[in-house]
Parts: C-alpha cells; structure tokens; sequence
C-alpha cells in the first residue's frame, strides 16, 4: 500500500483533500439513516401473518417478512431479544394496528431457518472487491480474563465480503470458522453474484491457482486483479502464452509495484476495507446468535441493512489538493 512504501517519510508527503460534490443530499441521507420514521404498508400488513401450512407440521404465525423485520430492528439498535420483542411491541401499538408480536423465543427459532432475500440480476458488469475480518462471539471475555486470570481467548468467527465497487454495495457474504483459508470462498462469494464479473480484486492472500480458476472459469472471463508476492516468478508459458499472473509480474518489473497498483485499479480494493470499517461501526465487532445458522441470518440481515442506508445516500468526491 502507498502509506507503507513511503513510511519514512510519510511526515513530508502532504494530506490529499477532497470535496464532496453532492452534499446537500449526502447530508440528509445521512440525517435519513438515523430517522425513526416507521410505517407498515398495507402490504405488509396483509402480508404479517404466515400463510397456511398444507403440509405435515405445526402452523407458523409469522411470515418472514414479519420475522426478517424484528430482526433488522434488532440488528440496527443492537438489542436482545426480549428487547426486540418490546420494541416491535410499542411500534404496533403506537400505529394502533391489531397485529400479532412475535416473542423472543420465536424469533430465536427462525432465524434458524430464515431465508434472506437475494439480489436479482441485472446487465451491469460488477468490478468485485474482496476482503475479510473477523467478528467475536458473545460470551464473558475481558470479565472472566480479569475476575479468574483465565487464558481462554475468545472465540470468532470470520466474514468474508465482496463488494461492488461501483455502488458501493455488499453483493455477497459468507460466515466460516476462523481457521478457514479466505481464498476458499471465492467460489461461494462468486456464486451469490448473479451480474457478470468485469474483475475481481483482492490482496496476496488470493495469489493463488484456484482463484484465477474459479474467476475465469465464469462466462466474462474476469480479469484477476492480485497482488503476487515478491518472490513470484512467471510461469513455463510466460514467453509464448502468459497467464494474468505473468502479466501482472511484467508490469511490476517495468513500473515497479507502485505503478502496477495505479495501472492494474487495484488501489479501488480500500473500498471493501471502508465497508467493513462501516459495519463494524455501525453493526458491531460481534455476534449475538448461538448457532451458526442463526449468525448467518444475522449476518445477512446486517448486510441488507447496512445496503439500505447506503441507497438513502452516497457521497461524490473530487480532489481538489
């Protein structure tokens, strides 16, 4: 990265600044994302209850669209489950409508098995981004190191995203173990993108074979945008049918590393960064569910929300230093 190769004299170079060009409707996206306006169409007010089950098993009360909205409000206000309960409560009653809550221990069990929407395809071609981190587990942490002295480091979980760099949106998501290699998700991120892939950009950890084979085995044939480590070498076909690989080692070797970063568009990667640094900021560092399915439906419910504030608003920049 820039900061890095000119760390010892990073006090010489000056700040780039920039202007937002849109602001006035940035600054009420922004005044919209933490408004509390709520309304229930009459859609989803017919659409509350669940439908009738025809086959073998108890009945469900709510439908998803009433499980998936508890939730959101949970994952946005980050509160329990009985608070959950409460809070969609006082919403119904304050609207006077004569809807049915649903109870904590309902919203427990299905987030189980909820399903979450997923983007429709469109015709744009979608330059991704991806990236991961990691997310804690509730439990009793930094109390129990400092109340027994105990060594037990908590446990976490890792969240992989792909990004639209265009928009801005997270296209694709997945939750592993922490012990999962990040360039074994590839495929899973990919399959959730339903837009052809114009490239695919990510950092060393993904210079590898099966990635450039998961992305160029799509229809568009995606370009691969990797870094490869310095001590990479090109490949036997380099000379008569260079791979993506070889041409990202000869950029380097005639620019240097810098140059390859501004010609290739990989510097566009700090874009997945700024997302994640944006659901940890407003989402949270941890998970609250018990179960891995459960955290999955949080974590997607936690991304939908997190696209939804970004469609009230996006800011346009230009460098003005």
């Amino acid at each position: 990265m820039p900061f890095k190769a000119n760390a010892d004299r990073r006090h010489r170079i000056p700040k780039q600044r920039f202007r937002a060009t849109n602001w006035s409707e940035y600054d009420a996206g922004l005044r919209g994302r933490g408004s509390l306006t709520v309304w229930f169409t009459d859609a989803a007010i017919s659409a509350w209850k669940a439908e009738p089950r025809t086959t073998r098993g108890g009945q469900p009360r709510y439908s998803a669209l009433a499980i998936t909205t508890a939730l959101t409000l949970r994952t946005v206000f980050r509160l329990a489950l009985r608070q959950t309960e409460g809070l969609i409560g006082s919403i119904i009653a304050l609207l006077g409508l004569n809807l049915p809550v649903p109870d904590h221990s309902t919203l427990s069990r299905r987030a189980e098995t909820l399903e979450t929407p997923r983007s429709h395809p469109g015709s744009r071609p979608v330059h991704l981004l991806v990236d991961s981190t990691g997310l804690q587990l509730c439990g009793p942490g930094e109390w129990l190191l400092e109340k027994h002295g105990s060594r037990t480091r908590r446990s976490w979980r890792k969240l992989h995203v792909g990004v639209d760099a265009d928009t801005g949106r997270i296209v694709a998501s997945s939750l592993t173990a922490s012990d999962v290699d990040d360039a074994s998700q590839v495929g899973p991120l990919l399959s959730q993108v339903a837009d052809p892939i114009a490239s695919f950009t990510a950092d060393g950890v993904y210079d590898q074979d099966g990635v450039y084979g998961e992305v160029t085995a799509r229809p568009t044939g995606a370009a691969v945008i990797v870094p490869p480590p310095s001590s990479a070498v090109p490949s036997a076909m380099a000379e008569t049918a260079p791979t993506q690989r070889d041409q990202h080692l000869q950029t380097i070797a005639e620019r240097g590393r810098m140059g390859w970063q501004k010609a290739s568009g990989y510097n566009w990667r700090a874009l997945v960064e700024a997302n994640i640094a944006r659901f940890k900021r407003v989402i949270g560092g941890g998970l609250r569910s018990r179960t891995d399915r459960r955290r999955a439906t949080e974590v997607a419910i936690a991304v939908s929300a997190l696209n939804r504030m970004l469609e009230l608003g996006r800011p346009e920049y230009v460098r003005i230093v």
